[in-house]
């Protein structure tokens, strides 16, 4: 049987394609651009995302350092206040005490001045004693011949 001339073939035609070497299709330049922008796409999002986080991770951490040098700030100016105290109070305990200090060395050389003015009395009392001693000794004597 012969079909009529005037009825209309109707062929599908397969994509021209070429195979490589080992007898796979070939993907066309479409094709592969098409997949390469998806992947690019799909990388983009990730390196986005991972951006993103980064940042937040970087907020995080500067937000806390922040919040750390403010407390280590006032701290360390409520400790130079401390030490600007303790200081002051130092500096009037040791000019008290060389106030001090000064006043027993001065008494100390007053107190040597007068010492040695008793040596001379203290010298001048052994030969009233011993002037003392004779008298008495010399009275003695009278008393026992009389």
């Amino acid at each position: 049987m012969e079909e009529p001339s005037d009825a209309r073939e109707t062929t599908v035609e397969a994509p021209a394609t070429g195979c490589d070497r080992d007898g796979n299709p070939m993907e066309s330049d479409e094709s592969r651009a098409a997949v390469n922008s998806r992947r690019i796409l799909g990388a983009l999002e990730i390196v986005e995302r991972d951006s993103v986080a980064i940042a937040e991770s970087f907020n995080s951490l500067f937000s806390s350092l922040r919040l750390a040098l403010s407390e280590v700030t006032s701290s360390s100016v409520e400790h130079m206040h401390c030490f600007v105290d303790a200081a002051g109070h130092l500096q009037e305990s040791a000019l008290d005490a060389a106030t001090k200090g000064n006043h027993y060395i001065n008494s100390c050389l007053r107190l040597n001045q007068e010492m040695k003015g008793m040596e001379n009395l203290a010298v001048q009392l052994k030969i009233l004693r011993r002037n003392v001693d004779a008298l008495d000794s010399s009275i003695n004597q009278i008393l026992r011949f009389s």
